[in-house]
Order: C-alpha cells, then structure tokens, then sequence
C-alpha cells in the first residue's frame, strides 16, 4: 500500500519537480558519451531523481528499496561504461535502466490512478508517467539492437545509439512516426507496435480516468 496522499501545495511542487527533472534528464543523454566529469554528472542526476520521488510520493518501504537499489545499480553501472566502455558494460547499462524504469512507472501509475479527485499534481503526475513510459521504451530498444544488431535503420546512414533510441521512442509513443528510423527486426517492429498502441490507450484511459474523477467531484 501506497502512503497518505499528499497535501495538495507538495504534491504539485514534488511532481512539478519531478517533470523539470526528466525533461532536463531526457535532454542531457549526451553528457553520457562526453569526456572528462559530464558522465559522472549524468548517472549520479539519473540516479538520484527517480529514488528522491519515489520517497516523495510513496510511503510503500518495498517501492522505495527497490527504487533505491536500482538506482544504484543503474550509478554503478553507467559509470562503468562512461569510464570503461565494453559490450557487457553496455548491456548492464539497458538491463539496469529498463528495470528502473519500471519501478518508477509502477510508483508514477499508483499516484496517478489512486487519486480520488482531479488535482493539479495528478495531472503533472499522468505527464511524468507519460515521459518515463518513452524513456524506459528507449532502453528497451537500445537492448533490442544491442541483442540483434541492424534491428534499427537510419535513413541519414548513421549508425544508431542511445540519444537517437530516445528520439525514435517518443515519436513512436507519439504516434509521429516521421521514419528517419525504421524496425527492420523482428523484435523491434513488435516493441515499436506495442509502445504505438500504448501511447495511443495511454491517452485514451487516462482522459477517461480525469473526466470521470472531475464529474464525480462535481456531485
């Protein structure tokens, strides 16, 4: 069990938060690849914000140590590729970053669809959901390439890496689809087919979730 709602003025600022950080996190994925103190900056960011709003949000010790714990690996692990690249280290980097992922998504879907009324944290809350759901996609296609390499194409000939699988994942969560980047595997056409029809249900649900929350606060 998730712990007592928060009051309205911290949940808004603990999820606003939490948006500008992922926003932020999302568009600093070069830093990972950069030289010098940026990959320490990078991972030891990453770590923190997904353990520091799970405690925020959730009083569920078993969320928050799970959390925690991946958190850690996914700092353990990232440096050790920043600083020690190699296929497994690369590996590591997917494995640890899709279950973190994970775990933030189950946090972020509790808050979300167990409130009771229609707040402005909710909805801040929905849109964090929103973006995590992208980002772990990207992982999970990144694991995809890393298992079946040539699983992606890029129309420009370049070859494919991890700020580039976060681009593909969010218009395929988007629906966009502009096909500068095409599944050509297998296992990519299905996950890009999957993360497609959720984003679309995604939208669909949670619109329903609000409208109905709203109209039964109105009684």
């Amino acid at each position: 069990m998730t712990g007592q709602p928060l009051a309205a003025t911290r949940g808004v600022a603990v999820n606003l938060t939490l948006l500008c950080a992922i926003l932020l996190h999302n568009l600093t994925y070069p830093l990972s690849v950069a030289s010098g103190i940026w990959p320490a900056v990078f991972y030891c960011f990453y770590a923190v914000i997904f353990v520091a709003a799970t405690w925020a949000l959730t009083g569920d010790v078993w969320l928050r140590g799970f959390v925690a714990v991946s958190g850690l690996a996914v700092l353990m692990v990232g440096l050790n590729n920043s600083y020690l690249p190699s296929q497994s280290a690369a590996l590591a980097v997917f494995l640890t970053s899709i279950v973190y992922h994970l775990a933030m998504v189950v946090v972020l879907a509790l808050y979300t669809f167990r409130a009771r009324t229609v707040m402005a944290d909710v909805v801040l809350s929905a849109t964090s959901l929103y973006l995590v759901i992208g980002s772990g996609f990207a992982a999970i296609f990144a694991l995809i390439e890393w298992v079946a390499p040539g699983s992606f194409i890029v129309s420009s000939g370049a070859i494919i890496n991890w700020q580039q699988m976060v681009y593909y994942s969010y218009i395929t969560l988007t629906t966009l689809g502009y096909g500068d980047i095409t599944p050509v595997g297998f296992y990519a056409q299905a996950v890009a087919s999957l993360e497609a029809v959720i984003g679309v249900l995604y939208t669909v649900i949670l619109l329903s979730r609000l409208v109905g929350l709203y109209a039964s606060g109105r009684r």
